[in-house]
Protein backbone atom coordinates (compact mmCIF):
# COMPACT_ATOMS: atom_id res chain seq x y z
CA UNK A 1 0.00 0.00 0.00
CA UNK A 2 1.21 3.41 -1.33
CA UNK A 3 1.87 5.83 1.54
CA UNK A 4 -0.16 9.11 0.31
CA UNK A 5 -0.57 12.78 2.59
CA UNK A 6 -0.38 15.34 -0.25
CA UNK A 7 -1.62 18.53 1.35
CA UNK A 8 -1.74 17.49 5.09
CA UNK A 9 -0.07 19.79 7.30
CA UNK A 10 1.58 19.55 10.49
CA UNK A 11 0.80 22.62 12.19
CA UNK A 12 -2.02 21.10 14.31
CA UNK A 13 0.86 18.90 15.77
CA UNK A 14 4.07 20.51 15.43
CA UNK A 15 5.44 24.00 16.55
CA UNK A 16 7.11 25.75 14.17
CA UNK A 17 9.15 28.24 16.86
CA UNK A 18 10.57 24.79 18.72
CA UNK A 19 11.54 23.49 15.32
CA UNK A 20 13.33 26.16 13.57
CA UNK A 21 14.85 27.38 17.10
CA UNK A 22 17.08 23.48 17.38
CA UNK A 23 18.66 24.88 13.69
CA UNK A 24 20.85 27.69 15.39
CA UNK A 25 19.89 29.86 12.05
CA UNK A 26 22.18 32.88 11.98
CA UNK A 27 19.08 35.33 9.69
CA UNK A 28 20.92 35.07 6.46
CA UNK A 29 20.82 31.66 5.44
CA UNK A 30 19.13 29.87 2.27
CA UNK A 31 17.44 27.30 3.40
CA UNK A 32 15.01 24.94 1.88
CA UNK A 33 11.81 23.50 3.70
CA UNK A 34 11.67 20.16 1.71
CA UNK A 35 8.13 18.80 1.52
CA UNK A 36 6.90 22.02 2.59
CA UNK A 37 3.10 21.11 2.45
CA UNK A 38 1.16 24.63 3.14
CA UNK A 39 4.05 26.47 4.16
CA UNK A 40 3.74 27.08 7.77
CA UNK A 41 7.21 26.30 8.45
CA UNK A 42 8.54 28.30 5.57
CA UNK A 43 6.19 31.84 6.36
CA UNK A 44 7.67 31.40 10.12
CA UNK A 45 11.21 30.73 8.89
CA UNK A 46 11.29 34.39 6.81
CA UNK A 47 9.13 36.21 9.64
CA UNK A 48 11.37 35.38 12.48
CA UNK A 49 14.16 33.68 11.84
CA UNK A 50 15.31 34.30 8.25
CA UNK A 51 14.80 38.40 8.10
CA UNK A 52 18.12 38.62 5.96
CA UNK A 53 17.57 34.86 4.11
CA UNK A 54 16.33 33.13 1.01
CA UNK A 55 13.70 30.41 1.67
CA UNK A 56 12.65 27.93 -1.36
CA UNK A 57 9.15 26.19 -0.39
CA UNK A 58 9.71 22.53 -2.53
CA UNK A 59 6.38 20.86 -2.86
CA UNK A 60 4.99 18.26 -5.42
CA UNK A 61 1.57 19.16 -4.50
CA UNK A 62 0.45 21.73 -6.97
CA UNK A 63 -1.95 23.41 -5.15
CA UNK A 64 -0.16 24.09 -2.03
CA UNK A 65 2.65 25.89 -4.35
CA UNK A 66 -0.09 27.89 -6.01
CA UNK A 67 -1.54 29.05 -2.51
CA UNK A 68 1.97 29.72 -1.15
CA UNK A 69 3.11 31.77 -4.22
CA UNK A 70 -0.72 34.24 -3.61
CA UNK A 71 0.98 34.70 -0.31
CA UNK A 72 4.06 35.73 -1.21
CA UNK A 73 2.29 38.13 -4.37
CA UNK A 74 -0.53 39.23 -1.65
CA UNK A 75 2.17 40.35 0.85
CA UNK A 76 4.91 41.56 -1.23
CA UNK A 77 7.81 38.67 0.12
CA UNK A 78 10.91 38.90 -2.15
CA UNK A 79 12.81 35.90 0.16
CA UNK A 80 10.14 32.99 -0.41
CA UNK A 81 10.08 30.76 -2.84
CA UNK A 82 7.88 28.37 -4.06
CA UNK A 83 9.17 25.70 -6.02
CA UNK A 84 7.03 22.54 -6.96
CA UNK A 85 8.92 19.74 -7.76
CA UNK A 86 9.75 16.29 -7.71
CA UNK A 87 12.83 16.24 -4.83
CA UNK A 88 13.50 12.98 -6.25
CA UNK A 89 14.76 14.68 -9.36
CA UNK A 90 16.83 17.46 -9.80
CA UNK A 91 15.01 20.81 -8.37
CA UNK A 92 14.93 23.13 -11.00
CA UNK A 93 16.26 27.24 -9.59
CA UNK A 94 18.51 25.50 -6.63
CA UNK A 95 21.94 25.49 -7.70
CA UNK A 96 24.68 22.87 -7.11
CA UNK A 97 25.93 23.69 -3.15
CA UNK A 98 23.79 26.76 -2.94
CA UNK A 99 21.69 25.95 0.46
CA UNK A 100 22.60 26.22 3.69
CA UNK A 101 20.20 24.17 5.78
CA UNK A 102 17.79 21.83 4.52
CA UNK A 103 14.19 20.80 6.62
CA UNK A 104 12.88 18.06 5.39
CA UNK A 105 9.61 17.40 8.01
CA UNK A 106 7.39 14.10 8.53
CA UNK A 107 8.42 13.30 4.80
CA UNK A 108 11.61 11.24 4.50
CA UNK A 109 9.23 7.98 5.29
CA UNK A 110 7.83 8.33 2.03
CA UNK A 111 10.69 7.50 0.59
CA UNK A 112 11.58 4.72 2.22
CA UNK A 113 8.16 2.96 1.52
CA UNK A 114 8.61 4.31 -2.38
CA UNK A 115 12.06 3.04 -2.40
CA UNK A 116 12.88 6.78 -3.75
CA UNK A 117 15.41 7.45 -0.55
CA UNK A 118 18.44 7.10 -2.76
CA UNK A 119 17.13 9.70 -5.32
CA UNK A 120 16.29 12.23 -2.55
CA UNK A 121 19.69 11.65 -0.71
CA UNK A 122 21.53 12.44 -3.53
CA UNK A 123 19.40 15.13 -4.16
CA UNK A 124 19.98 17.12 -0.99
CA UNK A 125 23.68 16.16 -0.80
CA UNK A 126 23.82 17.83 -4.36
CA UNK A 127 21.87 21.36 -3.41
CA UNK A 128 23.41 21.58 0.31
CA UNK A 129 26.66 23.41 0.60
CA UNK A 130 30.12 21.63 1.77
CA UNK A 131 29.15 23.20 5.04
CA UNK A 132 25.96 23.01 5.16
CA UNK A 133 23.27 21.07 7.24
CA UNK A 134 20.31 18.15 6.45
CA UNK A 135 17.66 18.31 9.15
CA UNK A 136 15.24 15.63 9.17
CA UNK A 137 12.41 15.47 11.56
CA UNK A 138 10.06 12.35 11.96
CA UNK A 139 7.90 10.80 13.59
CA UNK A 140 9.24 8.06 16.10
CA UNK A 141 8.45 4.06 15.56
CA UNK A 142 6.06 4.07 18.58
CA UNK A 143 2.08 3.67 18.76
CA UNK A 144 0.07 7.32 18.49
CA UNK A 145 -3.10 8.67 17.04
CA UNK A 146 -1.84 10.25 14.42
CA UNK A 147 0.71 10.13 11.57
CA UNK A 148 2.11 7.39 9.10
CA UNK A 149 1.17 3.68 9.82
CA UNK A 150 3.75 2.15 12.11
CA UNK A 151 5.57 0.25 9.59
CA UNK A 152 6.30 3.11 7.33
CA UNK A 153 8.02 5.20 10.24
CA UNK A 154 12.02 5.05 10.45
CA UNK A 155 13.74 5.10 13.66
CA UNK A 156 16.58 7.67 14.00
CA UNK A 157 18.56 4.88 14.55
CA UNK A 158 18.25 3.06 10.71
CA UNK A 159 18.11 7.10 9.47
CA UNK A 160 21.01 7.48 10.61
CA UNK A 161 22.83 4.34 8.89
CA UNK A 162 21.24 5.44 6.03
CA UNK A 163 23.11 8.50 5.49
CA UNK A 164 25.99 7.45 6.51
CA UNK A 165 26.22 4.96 3.47
CA UNK A 166 26.01 8.72 1.12
CA UNK A 167 28.65 10.00 3.04
CA UNK A 168 26.62 12.16 5.53
CA UNK A 169 27.81 12.54 9.41
CA UNK A 170 25.31 12.85 12.09
CA UNK A 171 26.16 15.99 13.60
CA UNK A 172 23.12 16.35 16.11
CA UNK A 173 20.10 14.51 17.48
CA UNK A 174 17.49 15.17 20.04
CA UNK A 175 14.64 12.83 20.64
CA UNK A 176 12.80 15.08 22.89
CA UNK A 177 10.79 17.25 20.16
CA UNK A 178 6.70 17.19 19.09
CA UNK A 179 3.77 16.45 20.89
CA UNK A 180 3.69 15.11 23.78
CA UNK A 181 3.12 11.38 23.86
CA UNK A 182 2.67 10.20 27.50
CA UNK A 183 5.86 10.28 28.96
CA UNK A 184 7.62 11.03 25.59
CA UNK A 185 7.94 13.26 22.44
CA UNK A 186 6.15 12.03 18.89
CA UNK A 187 9.06 13.22 16.85
CA UNK A 188 12.90 13.33 16.56
CA UNK A 189 15.23 15.77 14.82
CA UNK A 190 18.54 14.83 13.52
CA UNK A 191 20.79 16.67 11.71
CA UNK A 192 23.67 15.50 9.08
CA UNK A 193 26.34 17.23 7.01
CA UNK A 194 28.81 16.22 4.32
CA UNK A 195 32.39 14.44 5.53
Amino acid sequence: MEHKHHGKSSAKFLDSDEILSELNLNGNETFLDAGCGDGYISKKAIEKYLPEGKVYAVDLYSESIIELKSFVDENDIDNLIPVEADITKTIQGVDDESVDVVLMLNVFHGFKESGQREDVINELKRIIKSDGKIAIMEFKPIEMTFGPPIDVRISHIELEKIFNDYGLKKTYLTVDIGSDIGETKSHYLIIFEKE
